[in-house]
């Protein structure tokens, strides 16, 4: 009965070792949208003298917006390897984060993303307000207002964990 029981506990933990499969895919997903990045930077720089004020912020905004995807992307598939299936080995280019980033705040990391992310989204609509209605405004905000409000309830709980792991106590 022993030996059922190592042999499944092997299965199990060996079994984080599926998500190196996701995590490739995340380096395959980030390459084509680093192609997109790319074909969007050449459409940006050849209408860079055509482009009126707006149109180039909006423009550069889809570029920054580009960017903390791409962030997003590399934070989760690094942190979440490093936290579920390995330790990177010790390397001269190590990135100044790995190790530090637990699921909490790595949670924290990634819903703060998404609200800049949601910013610029929203930012990019106020400047085409014309082009939508106000029901659609409205939803977005209140979309946004969400993802803020979900981001700051994250941070107060990681603090209140923090808090709880710090004093030793088991109730709040």
């Amino acid at each position: 009965m022993k030996s059922l029981e190592l042999l499944v506990e092997r299965i199990i933990l060996s079994s984080r070792w599926i998500l190196v499969a996701f995590y490739l895919g995340l380096v395959a997903a980030l390459a084509v949208y680093a192609v997109s990045f790319g074909y969007k930077f050449l459409k940006v720089a050849g209408n860079v003298f055509t482009y009126s004020e707006a149109e180039m912020i909006l423009a550069m905004l889809g570029l920054i917006d580009a960017a903390l995807v791409a962030s997003l992307i590399v934070m989760v598939m690094i942190s979440g390897y490093e936290n579920f299936v390995s330790r990177f080995d010790e390397a001269e280019d190590q990135v100044s984060f790995l190790g530090k980033l637990d699921s909490g705040s790595l949670k924290i990391k990634v819903a703060s993303s998404i609200v800049a992310i949601s910013s610029i989204h929203l930012l990019q609509v106020f400047l085409n307000a014309n082009q939508f209605t106000d029901g659609k405004i409205m939803w977005l905000t209140l979309m946004h207002l969400a993802f803020v409000v979900s981001a700051v309830m994250l941070g107060y709980l990681e603090v209140m964990m923090k808090k709880i792991k710090d004093t030793g106590v088991d109730k709040i």
